[in-house]
C-alpha cells in the first residue's frame, strides 16, 4: 500500500471510515484508488463551480463545515 501525502489510504483500524486497504468509502462503492479521484476530481469541480456562481459568505466554522459538504455531497 502506498501512503504519500496525496494517497487516499487512511489509518481506520475499525474500519468505519475505510476499507481494509485504507481506501476511504464512498456513494459509487469505487475500491480502486485512481478511479475514485477522478470520480471526486469530477463531482467536486461541479460543486465548485455552483460556489463561484452562488458564493457561501464564511461566518464561522460551521460555514466551512456547509462548504464541505457541499463540495464534497456526491462522492462521501
Amino acid at each position: 500500500m502506498e501512503n504519500n501525502e496525496n494517497s487516499y489510504h487512511y489509518f481506520d483500524p475499525d474500519f468505519k471510515y475505510t476499507d481494509k486497504y485504507g481506501l476511504l468509502h464512498n456513494l459509487a462503492n469505487i475500491q480502486n484508488e485512481k478511479v475514485l479521484l477522478a470520480f471526486e476530481s469530477l463531482k467536486v469541480t461541479k460543486r465548485v463551480e455552483e460556489l463561484l456562481e452562488h458564493p457561501i459568505k464564511i461566518k464561522d466554522s460551521n460555514t466551512l463545515l456547509k462548504i464541505h459538504y457541499h463540495l464534497f455531497q456526491d462522492v462521501y
